[in-house]
């Protein structure tokens, strides 16, 4: 009977390589798993169905790793895996990684040695987290923000289209000095809508000039920005700021400054925050289905989970602007 050290011989790969192949491994180059998939076949390979079990065992936890416990955005997200995960059999072990890619890695190793059934992510960037789940058998779904270099299934919210909309809503309203905040570069949802934001700009004639700061996803992290954009010489005459947190250190900027909104500065944000519509005036955001993002990416997971094989899925949602009074003119 062959072994695996057989297969590995003929298709001139380690031993390793046809254990990755067979265990379902997303980064094995392709040509590499069809030699491997011919040599099983020509020498009829069959792996032992115990061990190959040992080795597969799941427990019924999913790792669900978010960036910040503390946004609402991702409070209402987990609540729509959770009712997924539940009616599916599955408990979800929720990981804060608060932004530090470091923690990350410490979430994704710690799910990859507890032999987690699957992984959901919202990705802070670290690139060494990807590479450790893209190369474990584990099923992994991207929710919110893209893996980096790698392919899996992913939900996501149409971001450039939400920034876009926010943008050319703040044009048609009058304002022409037009700043953005968002998040790090090399996170997905951060340059996806600086992306959206730009592109409204360089739609309108006379293009627009950009005014860009750059920050941290929290709420300090857009107070710093929206001071630091106040005392620019070109100071904004209206600011679309690209999450609810830093929408609300934005805000409070603004009022330490006693800059009024809208009056002196039209004010967007990407996320819906619950007390927009309670605070005056009123806070024009852009609304995300979180819940919905949250079931999908449970959808996914489970699907996948049963269906190892197959190409990634990717699903975009598109979000909703809803226009109030802090963008009014």
């Amino acid at each position: 009977m062959p072994t695996i050290y057989d297969v590995a011989r003929e298709a001139g790969v380690s031993a390793a390589t046809v254990s990755r192949v067979l265990n379902g491994a997303r980064t094995v180059d392709p040509a590499m798993v069809a030699r491997v998939l011919t040599a099983v076949r020509e020498l009829g390979y069959r792996p032992n169905a115990v061990a190959r079990n040992l080795r597969r065992s799941r427990t019924t936890l999913w790792a669900v790793i978010i960036s910040d416990i503390g946004n609402p955005f991702f409070t209402a997200t987990v609540r729509g895996i959770e009712d997924v995960a539940q009616q599916a059999g599955y408990s979800v072990v929720l990981c804060n990684s608060d932004e530090d890619p470091a923690k990350e890695e410490t979430y994704v190793a710690a799910a990859l040695s507890e032999q987690m059934a699957g992984v959901i992510i919202a990705s802070s960037g670290s690139a060494k987290a990807a590479k450790s789940l893209l190369d474990s058998p584990i099923p992994v779904v991207a929710i919110d923000r893209q893996l980096p270099r790698g392919e899996v299934d992913t939900v996501v919210v149409d971001n450039e289209a939400g920034a876009r909309t926010a943008t050319r809503h703040l044009l048609d309203a009058g304002y022409r000095r037009i700043a953005c905040v968002t998040g790090p570069e090399g996170v997905s949802t951060a340059d996806l809508r600086l992306r959206g934001y730009t592109a409204a700009l360089s739609e309108q004639q006379p293009p627009g000039e950009p005014l860009v700061a750059r920050t941290d996803f929290r709420e300090q992290g857009g107070y710093d920005a929206m001071a630091a954009l106040l005392s620019s010489p070109e100071r904004p005459d209206a600011v679309f700021v690209a999450n609810n947190l830093m929408t609300v250190g934005a805000l409070r900027c603004l009022a330490d400054h006693e800059v009024r909104v809208p009056g002196e500065m039209g004010v967007v944000g990407f996320d819906e925050i619950p007390w927009a519509d309670l605070v005056r005036p009123s806070l024009t955001t852009v609304a995300q289905p979180t819940y919905e993002l949250g079931r999908m990416a449970a959808r996914l997971l489970v699907d996948r989970i049963a269906t190892p094989a197959g190409r990634p899925a990717t699903v975009v949602l598109p979000a909703e602007l809803r226009a109030r009074q802090s963008s009014a003119r």
